[in-house]
């Protein structure tokens, strides 16, 4: 298989004219031959049995084909791509020129990556954010572990108010008819929450337990249920129960329940060591963000739909197979979310055509600094790799192939040269 042409049409798309030899072609006839002829009925032999050349009497010399070339069009396109030095992102057309049983030649159409070019990567701007543990984050930090141990009690002396999770019946009215869905009893909602429709749990602050009442609500112009959708309803609740929490005493006992520590002055002050390193490395982390975006803005260059389309397809399939490992599939989850795949396709465009855009920027800042990576710094990535996934080292190697992690790296070291110059305020 060899490249015999390329053409550059226009921006990011190639037209390459690519032969297949008579051996590579003759090879894979005979591998179809092999699995499709335990299918097929040849008179005078038994099933499967045939020789190739009389299926080929009987059908034709091109009954193999249209199998043979469909099998060998990626590998012939990925070897094309290569001696054209261009990354193929997506095949547009496949054209025939010429087949026969000296080989086949044929034109693709491909959209490639395109190479961005970035100026002024070196001094960048950005501002980084306060790591100062003040007195109020610790102790946003000692009541969000208060809450944890928290427990829910009766509350029969006020009404219901912000915060507290009320027990109701409710049963839903649109011009005085009942509608499917609209119906509970003895639900558990937390005010304040935003669970329901705009409106409802705002009308139930104020109300004591035992109290019937009717709360009025609009539903939203876009209510996933388009019979539902802008119509004015009534919800006759009635209210069984207001709990609140209530929070332990933060004192040593507390500390000792909770902790390896004795008191509450050594409680607070493990806490704040944790905390200031959370904030560290939240501050990093966001000198970074601000790095690739400024930086997103200073490539230059335009980015085939094809990349970003592909982009949103591999995150899709990424958090189909958090939501198989948490027991749900896809369908059932866009049920829910009362969207489908074209929503859930729009939500992930604007991210992912931003992680398609990095990336492209920080490759050309890895072409133009020249950035390369050694045996050593390979080898040591593969080591770092196996300890914190706590598999075998040939494992690792077998799973991530050496080309993309290098690839991975000399990304992670562009980031780093523009970070190391960056203006930091």
């Amino acid at each position: 298989m060899s490249l015999k042409n390329k053409e550059n049409t226009e921006t990011n798309t190639f037209v390459l004219e690519v032969d297949v030899d008579k051996e590579t072609f003759q090879n894979e006839i005979n591998k179809i031959y092999k699995k499709q002829i335990g299918k097929m009925n040849i008179p005078g032999f038994r099933r499967g049995k045939a020789p190739r050349h009389m299926v080929e009497s009987l059908y034709g010399k091109d009954v193999f084909y249209d199998d043979a070339m469909q099998e060998l069009y990626p590998e012939a396109l990925a070897q094309a791509g290569e001696e054209a030095e261009i990354k193929i992102v997506s095949v547009e057309n496949i054209e025939i020129i010429e087949v026969g049983n000296d080989g086949f030649s044929f034109k693709a159409t491909v959209i490639v990556e395109p190479e961005l070019t970035v100026e002024n990567y070196k001094g960048i701007e950005v501002t980084k954010k306060s790591t100062e543990v003040t007195d109020e984050l610790l102790q946003e930090e000692i009541d969000k572990e208060l809450d944890k141990v928290s427990r829910m009690a009766a509350v029969t002396d006020r009404p219901a108010q912000d915060g507290d999770t009320v027990v109701i019946d409710f049963d839903g009215y649109v011009d005085d008819v009942a509608f499917d869905g609209g119906k509970a009893e003895n639900h558990n909602l937390l005010l304040g929450s935003g669970q329901f429709i705009p409106g409802f749990e705002e009308q139930i602050v104020g109300h004591n337990v035992d109290d019937e009442f009717s709360v009025m609500v609009k539903f939203p112009e876009e209510y996933h249920a388009e019979a539902l959708a802008g119509k004015d309803a009534e919800f006759k609740v009635k209210l069984h129960e207001i709990k609140a929490k209530e929070l332990p005493a933060f004192d040593d006992d507390f500390v000792k329940d909770v902790s390896d520590k004795e008191t509450v002055d050594e409680y607070k002050a493990d806490l704040k060591e944790k905390l200031q390193s959370k904030l560290d490395k939240e501050a990093e982390s966001d000198i970074e963000n601000q790095i690739v975006t400024k930086l997103c803005e200073l490539a230059q260059g335009e980015i085939p739909d094809a990349m970003t389309h592909n982009e949103v397809h591999a995150m899709i399939h990424e958090f189909e197979h958090r939501l198989s490992s948490q027991g749900l599939d896809l369908k059932t989850y866009l049920g829910f979310m009362g969207t489908d795949e074209k929503g859930l396709h729009d939500m992930y465009k604007p991210e992912a055509e931003k992680r398609v855009k990095v990336r492209l920027a920080l490759e050309a800042v890895v072409r133009a600094e020249d950035i390369q990576i050694t045996e050593e710094d390979l080898e040591a990535e593969y080591k770092n790799m196996a300890e914190k996934y706590k598999v075998e080292l040939e494992q690792i190697k077998s799973i991530v192939a050496a080309e993309n992690l290098t690839q991975d790296l000399k990304v992670q070291k562009a980031v780093e040269l523009i970070k190391e110059a960056a203006i930091i305020k």
